[in-house]
């Protein structure tokens, strides 16, 4: 087992994105998502990282010999000006995923704080988060809170 001081986590290169979103496919899998093909999801996710690459910043923990461990997305989106700032943007955290048998060894949290201090070097106002239950002490303990304002309504659900 690896210690939890042989990983680095950092932005990552756009040379590294297919590898990125190939950690997706392998969440998808673990999560039990409808499965599509994993080349052209791949293909096309990739195309899609790429193309988005301004405003959804991928973060990854990574070992010295490249291995993926984990990633993080940081999707920044343009807020409507206020009086007295015109260039707002918050940030959303998506996607933080940890290969499971490199768990519990403080790459989450690594990642979540990664996140966070490029949202905060964006000028982001605040960051949100949508958690599992399971991952919810994880953000707690790297910044997060609950705030009765944060609404939130599902426009995917039946009515």
């Amino acid at each position: 087992m690896l210690p939890t001081t042989d990983f680095e986590v950092r932005r990552a290169h756009d040379s590294e994105l297919d590898r990125v979103v190939q950690l997706r496919w392998q969440w998808a899998l673990e999560v039990g998502e409808p499965a599509a093909d994993e080349e052209a999801f791949v293909r096309l996710a990739g195309a899609w990282a790429h193309g988005n690459r301004s405003t959804r910043l991928p973060h990854i923990a990574v070992i010295a010999d490249g291995s993926l461990l984990g990633m993080a997305w940081l999707a920044l989106i343009t807020r409507v000006p206020t009086a007295s700032r015109i260039d707002r943007c918050s940030g959303d955290l998506q996607s933080c995923f940890v290969v499971p048998e490199h768990r519990g060894r403080g790459i989450g949290g690594a990642l979540v704080r990664a996140v966070l201090a490029t949202a905060h070097a964006r000028g982001a106002e605040h960051v949100t988060v949508h958690a599992s239950p399971d991952s919810v002490n994880l953000y707690q303990r790297n910044g997060f809170r609950s705030s009765g304002e944060f609404l939130w309504a599902n426009t995917t659900a039946e009515k």
